[in-house]
């Protein structure tokens, strides 16, 4: 089963804090909006019924198209947002585990998304200074609250997410995985995910569009963060021209052979910039579709 994210949604390639566009600030912003509404919009009317967003792309705004485009639909949708990553006064961002920003976090995100629940809320990156015992304990509440359904993880180590499963269900955990990106890490948590009964979602399953036919790093804007990727050269680069040949192969894409792979491990989150990207989200080989829906 394939969801989508809004990362893109609420972002702009090669910014690395999800800078507005010049077009945002020149007043182009309505019409971005309605392009992203709709690209959101198009993958549910395909048949994606699970959505996943943060506060941190765009902040706020992902979220704000996800409100948008689930409105009069909410119940079909399965909806997941994240917590702890705050932007500072000076314009920094970091992560803050804490039970208070927790529940600051969901509450705004309930506004944003327009709804009095979401059925995943993960907790975005490690806070080295929260133990993840009160981040989990203050997602609980929420949980018991009605708030949030599911307890999730995202980029945590098997260490962490031992402990935090310890305090209440780790239901959801999400790490960057792709056929050209599996490290021992990433597997270390997914085999966990497979003993402890929780979801592996994958995030990034397209490499950041490296596993795309016909897409060119040397094409991207100056300064895209794409060209400093291990695949845009040496030896990543070698790795992405096997994974290629192996795509030929099977007589695939390489964006099918890709999804096929990831979905065949688990849960990809694939992202989409234009409705047709978001149409195309169900053109795959449903063979290699992987477990069963998240909502419980």
């Amino acid at each position: 089963m394939i969801g989508t994210c809004t990362s893109a949604a609420g972002s702009v390639s090669g910014r690395r804090h999800w800078a507005p566009t010049r077009a945002d600030r020149c007043g182009g912003a309505p019409k971005i909006g309605r392009l992203r509404w709709a690209t959101v919009r198009a993958a549910l009317d395909a048949g994606i019924d699970w959505v996943d967003t943060a506060p941190f792309y765009g902040w706020g705004r992902a979220e704000e198209i996800v409100g948008e485009a689930i409105r009069g639909r909410r119940d079909d949708i399965t909806v997941l947002t994240k917590c702890g990553t705050i932007r500072r006064l000076d314009g920094s961002w970091g992560e803050d585990g804490s039970p208070a920003a927790v529940r600051a976090d969901l509450e705004a995100s309930l506004v944003r998304l327009g709804t009095d629940h979401v059925d995943v809320l993960q907790l975005h990156d490690p806070d080295r200074n929260v133990p993840i015992e009160e981040t989990v304990g203050s997602i609980a509440e929420l949980v018991t609250a009605g708030k949030v359904g599911h307890v999730g993880l995202s980029n945590h180590p098997v260490d962490l997410l031992r402990r935090g499963h310890a305090v209440a269900p780790i239901e959801v955990v999400q790490h960057q995985w792709s056929i050209l990106h599996h490290p021992q890490a990433s597997e270390s948590a997914r085999r966990w995910c497979a003993n402890a009964g929780a979801a592996f979602l994958a995030w990034s399953p397209l490499a950041s569009g490296f596993l795309v036919d016909g897409f060119d790093a040397e094409a991207t804007a100056p300064g895209d963060l794409r060209r400093l990727l291990p695949w845009a050269s040496g030896n990543g680069a070698e790795q992405l021209a096997v994974v290629r040949a192996d795509a030929a192969s099977a007589e695939r894409s390489l964006r099918s052979h890709a999804l096929a792979w990831a979905a065949a491990t688990a849960y990809p989150i694939v992202g989409a910039r234009t409705p047709d990207e978001a149409r195309a989200l169900t053109i795959w080989p449903a063979s290699a579709a992987a477990g069963t829906a998240l909502r419980a």
